[in-house]
């Protein structure tokens, strides 16, 4: 799978990322950084016989002012994180199936987000930009069905509680849907 260690052209060695305390996968309280994680996944152990990276895909979800029809002041996002990892991992796994080239890195953010700051950075390298665009939307689709991370928005008059994950990971149909949406 992913067995070579080498530098893909960014700067810095795979071997110094760990060192700097960048993980693939996680969720964080601290604002997300897109370029680090570019860096991560473009840097990343590369399988034998890879072509190299030639394309980076990102998607980056953002805290709207409204939803419902009405105006949202913050985002209050939880999350069970030994869960979510768990349910980020096996994302990474199932994209690795359908896409073996692929890198990914995958952020959540938790605690209170104002308008227009990052919740998730989700970022894939790829030897070709179809399989970047479509894991990095299969990657989206499946955390809103599997990760346990629930969102509370707040309004002048109230808040209220957005339903999260409610998918059985092992749910077949579930995997489909998610990989029919990221290749339509």
């Amino acid at each position: 799978m992913r067995s070579k260690s080498r530098t893909r052209g960014l700067g810095f060695p795979t071997a110094i990322l760990p060192m700097m305390g960048l993980a693939r996968l996680a969720v964080t309280t601290e604002r997300l950084n897109l370029d680090a994680l570019i860096r991560c996944v473009h840097d990343a152990p590369i399988s034998d016989g890879s072509e190299g990276t030639g394309a980076v895909a990102s998607f980056l979800g953002l805290v709207r002012e409204s939803n419902l029809g009405r105006r949202v002041v913050k985002l209050k996002y939880e999350a069970y994180e030994p869960l979510a990892l768990r349910a980020f991992k096996r994302i990474d796994n199932e994209i690795v199936e359908r896409w073996p080239t692929a890198q990914l890195a995958l952020h959540h953010r938790i605690g209170v987000l104002t308008i227009g700051e990052v919740s998730v950075a989700i970022v894939v390298a790829a030897p070709h930009r179809a399989d970047a665009f479509a894991a990095s939307r299969y990657a989206i689709e499946r955390v809103k069905q599997i990760a346990p991370i629930w969102k509370r928005e707040f309004f002048k008059d109230g808040d209220v509680w957005i339903e999260g994950a409610t998918t059985d990971p092992d749910d077949a149909a579930a995997r489909e849907e998610a990989f029919r949406r990221a290749c339509v």
